[in-house]
């Protein structure tokens, strides 16, 4: 057996005796010794491929995969430029502490800076978004896998392989293998928390810092002060609307709380803060203090959800915080028309309970903050570690293949930015929401709308039909422009990826729009 092949074999063993599932495969030939192993692994049904062409929505693919699945992925490519275009997603994957296996295939280290074809310098490539990184020469024996970085964030292995590249015949190393899974979540002391405030507030990111929802939960009915949270979808007694009548000031000036308790990081709105900025004293939970945000500033740090001692809340607080989210919630229901912000609210109301969502940055994510009500029976992913709009849907269709009645809510831009994504192979059943308002629609609700030259620098205008884009690749898809044609697509059952384009209205009335729900929820 030549040294690549058994260096690629222990590689395998290893990840499937400790409970790895999945694996997402880019074509390449310097890869081959992993691929190969990788199938004959799949005949044995020890592990699921994906393959995907694109490197770059592969990375993403895994990252849905590894946030759905709660395991690590590996992700595996040939040398050169391939390598390059996982980037993206590991950067993602190292803002959010996933457990990303980077597995890039390489040539000897002897051929670097001598003009060989398809190779550079690949050894820390990704810098200081890896938790580990090795470069491994073929020959090295014994080999031990650094799982245990996994449960702190992405892990790099940058392999040589020397020719030949392909394998004997004989599978026989795969009757050796015993699968005993590890546990990849990474557990420390979680520590105490003394609140002597009575009149505070609990503020949730949409990731929650990777902390369980169940954790989560169960820590705000402790604490019992209002919850102002970014994914409304999974917290039913969360304060309605708060993003919304937090934009007033005349409002935050009534809410002004003597703490705050923050669970993961508030990326969406700008009001909450302000909010958050107005309290003298913070307390912050979220493990990426330890790894990634370790500069954080808070009155109190805390990597994991701490033993709570406390004083019992100040009820009439409570019942202030309840009546301004009672009266932004009449604002909402009242909403008339065809525009994002209904469009949201519907939405929000008509997934089924059950359901998976997949929301993707921009605007859509924060549509579902400010206007969906709070409520339970949806599980919601997004990629917030960087906020970026590259790879939603593959992401998304690595979140569905783990999940039934799975959805994606995702802006035009983000759709065509990975259109590629589309390109999977194998059946993965998911419903794309696909908000159509023929570009940038963000930009119109921000500083830059309306100075010189907007349109063509972040209005981003493309002219193209999504739904025509996605029947071109063999993929159903229709277009709809009112709230009865939304339900029909919605309420329709799952089969396959399907594309439901919603025409909303110019991007420019949606900032007027905006605009006219701030001035209805101001002093409410």
């Amino acid at each position: 057996m030549n040294s690549s092949t058994q260096l690629a074999r222990v590689i395998v063993r290893q990840m499937i005796e400790a409970g790895i599932t999945d694996a997402v495969i880019s074509p390449g030939s310097r890869n081959a010794p992993l691929s190969l192993a990788l199938i004959a692994a799949e005949e044995k049904k020890f592990i699921r491929l994906h393959i995907r062409i694109d490197e770059r929505s592969a990375a993403f693919f895994a990252l849905g995969l590894v946030k759905s699945t709660k395991r690590p992925v590996p992700i595996i490519c040939t040398s050169g430029t391939a390598v390059a275009n996982y980037h993206p997603a590991v950067l993602e994957a190292h803002h959010t502490n996933q457990p990303l296996l980077v597995l890039t295939a390489d040539r000897p280290a002897m051929l670097r800076r001598t003009g060989a074809n398809q190779t550079t310098e690949q050894a820390r490539i990704f810098g200081k978004a890896v938790r580990y990184f090795a470069d491994v020469d073929g020959p090295v024996f014994p080999m031990e896998l650094p799982l245990d970085s996994l449960r702190q964030g992405p892990v790099h292995l940058n392999i040589q392989f020397d020719e030949p590249l392909l394998p004997d015949t004989d599978n026989s190393w795969l009757d050796e293998i015993k699968i005993t899974p590890k546990d990849f979540i990474n557990r420390k002391g979680p520590g105490k928390i003394r609140i002597n405030e009575t009149r505070g507030a609990l503020v949730i990111g949409h990731d929650r810092g990777g902390l369980a929802l169940d954790e989560v939960q169960e820590f705000a009915k402790k604490l019992g002060w209002p919850v102002i949270t970014e994914d409304p979808l999974s917290f039913p007694t969360a304060i309605s609307h708060a993003s919304l009548f937090l934009t007033s000031t005349k409002n935050r000036q009534s809410l002004i709380p003597q703490a705050v308790v923050i669970i993961g990081r508030t990326t969406l709105s700008r009001s909450i803060n302000s909010f958050i900025a107005s309290s003298p004293i913070s307390y912050v939970i979220d493990p990426r203090i330890a790894t990634v945000d370790s500069d954080r500033t808070a009155d109190k740090r805390f990597i994991a959800i701490p033993e709570l001692d406390k004083s019992n809340p100040d009820e009439d607080w409570i019942a202030t915080w309840k009546k301004f989210g009672e009266r932004s919630a009449k604002v909402v229901a009242q909403l008339d028309g065809w525009n994002e912000a209904t469009i949201a609210r519907e939405i929000s109301k008509l997934l089924p309970n059950g359901s998976s969502l997949f929301v993707s940055s921009s605007r859509p994510i924060r549509d579902i903050e400010a206007f969906a009500t709070p409520r339970e029976g949806v599980e919601t992913f997004a990629n917030r570690g960087l906020a970026g709009i590259d790879g939603n849907i593959s992401s998304a269709l690595g979140m569905a293949i783990a999940r039934k009645n799975s959805y994606a809510l995702i802006g035009d831009l983000a759709f065509l930015h990975d259109i590629t994504g589309l390109i999977t192979g194998e059946k993965i059943d998911c419903r794309f929401l696909v908000i159509n308002n023929d570009g940038g629609g963000i930009f119109s609700t921000l500083p830059q709308s309306g100075v010189a030259g907007f349109e063509r620098v972040f209005g981003t205008p493309h002219g193209l039909d999504p739904a025509a884009i996605a029947s071109s690749m063999g993929i159903s898809a229709t277009s709809v422009s009112s709230h009865k044609d939304l339900q029909v697509e919605i309420d329709k059952p799952i089969s396959g990826i399907s594309v439901v384009v919603i025409n909303a209205p110019s991007r420019e009335s949606n900032g007027e729009n905006l605009k006219r729900i701030y001035q209805l929820i101001e002093g409410i």
